[in-house]
């Protein structure tokens, strides 16, 4: 069989085909995988070697490169045969380039002591106050706030606010794990360091645990803040992502690469997942069932 490979942004699979007698036979799906085997029969040998000229244009028209079938079929199937048969997938650049517009980073540094001042307020008014900060850092791109005194503090301040004792005026720890997710992942591995030494009584503990487990258990960092920033969603509370769309984030924008990086470790998505400890924490448990799911 002729085999075809398309290896691009979040896909990566494969497709052959071959014609035996009067039936046209491919066989698709991810690289790794055995695929699926469909066979279709048609009145003469001619009608199938139609179709099967017509599939084979069809599929380099959509990208595929044909590859050596021979070196193809020998190789180890599964996550081993995944590593050995398709490129690493590269994660899509996150956010903006880095500015240094001065009117920009003033706004943003204006949103975020905005949103560190609605601590304790109605949640409707903490919601649009880190909405706006949310909006306000992504117009200055990815900065490491390390290098800009202006912001760094009011983050400092939202990220102690993250995990401010019960009674306390506090923020959402999922709306600063959104404003980390538009700066330099470097800003991530702060907080999280300050929130896990915090230790197992801080709010939203389970949930700290998780993301420095992901640190741990995931040499890419960028692949690292992406997961972690869907496990820290509260799916069901007033103005968050659902957990349909929670699972519908993951499918599209982080599992083929976090696939494509675990089957490189002779891993699996769903062993990771299974992985995180979500006792004690009812919405951690929803959002992994939801990226189980997905």
């Amino acid at each position: 069989m002729r085999r075809f490979e398309f290896v691009e942004g979040t896909s990566a699979k494969f497709w052959m085909a071959s014609v035996e007698g009067v039936n046209f036979i491919v066989v698709y799906g991810r690289l790794g995988t055995p695929g699926q085997r469909k066979e279709k029969a048609f009145p003469t040998e001619d009608g199938a070697r139609k179709e099967y000229e017509k599939k084979v244009a069809e599929k380099l028209r959509e990208g595929y490169h044909e590859v050596a079938a021979d070196a193809a079929e020998s190789a180890p199937s599964g996550a081993k045969g995944a590593a050995a048969a398709s490129a690493k997938l590269e994660l899509p650049q996150r956010g903006r380039a880095p500015t240094t517009d001065a009117a920009k980073i003033a706004r943003a540094a204006g949103a975020l002591v905005g949103f560190a001042r609605s601590a304790g307020r109605r949640s409707w008014v903490v919601r649009r106050a880190a909405d706006n900060a949310r909006r306000a850092l992504r117009a200055v791109g990815t900065i490491d706030p390390a290098s800009v005194a202006s912001i760094a503090a009011p983050l400092e301040e939202l990220v102690g606010l993250a995990i401010a004792p019960k009674g306390q005026k506090r923020v959402p720890l999922e709306s600063v794990c959104a404003l980390l997710a538009e700066l330099d992942v470097a800003a991530f591995d702060r907080a999280v360091d300050r929130w896990k030494a915090a230790g197992a009584s801080a709010p939203g503990a389970k949930v700290i645990e998780a993301l420095s487990k992901q640190r741990e258990s995931l040499e890419d960092p960028e692949l690292a803040l992406r997961v972690g920033v869907l496990l820290s969603a509260r799916p069901g509370r007033a103005g968050t992502v659902s957990k349909h769309g929670v699972a519908k984030r993951f499918a599209k924008h982080v599992k083929p690469h976090l696939e494509s990086y675990l089957v490189s470790k002779g891993g699996r998505v769903r062993g990771h997942l299974d992985a995180i400890e979500t006792k004690g924490d009812p919405a951690l448990a929803s959002v992994v069932s939801a990226l189980k799911s997905a």
